[in-house]
């Protein structure tokens, strides 16, 4: 009886340790502490690069994981005329625009995503 116990106390474990496992998989691990699904990409629907005349280089702070990548990067890429790409080990964002930005502009779409602007170059 007592055999059967622990046999039964070691599966549960092991089938919560496959869980949770398997859902790190699937969604990703987030600092954000979600553990949703990410966001669904938002694609840019210009791809030439030439056609962008403008680069910028924005530090973002606040950036931890690929879902607060995927989060800024969308909240910029839904304009048109704008394309971003994170770089979360630099913590910063290369954005590509086909017109003039502004500081605040960009730091108002930064805001929205929940993270904070700290330099334009």
């Amino acid at each position: 009886m007592g055999n059967i116990i622990i046999i039964m106390a070691l599966i549960l474990i092991v089938s919560i340790a496959l869980y949770g496992t398997v859902k790190r998989i699937r969604y990703g691990s987030s600092c954000c502490g979600s553990r949703t699904p990410a966001d669904k990409r938002v694609k840019v629907k210009d791809r030439n690069r030439n056609n962008y005349p403008y680069k910028y280089t924005l530090s973002v702070d606040g950036m931890h994981c690929s879902n607060c990548a995927r989060r800024v990067e969308n909240a910029i890429n839904k304009t048109e005329g704008r394309w971003a790409s994170v770089d979360l080990a630099n913590k910063e964002v290369k954005l590509l625009s086909k017109r003039e930005e502004t500081e605040r502009d960009l730091a108002d779409i930064i805001s929205s995503a929940g993270y904070t602007l700290l330099s334009l170059r």
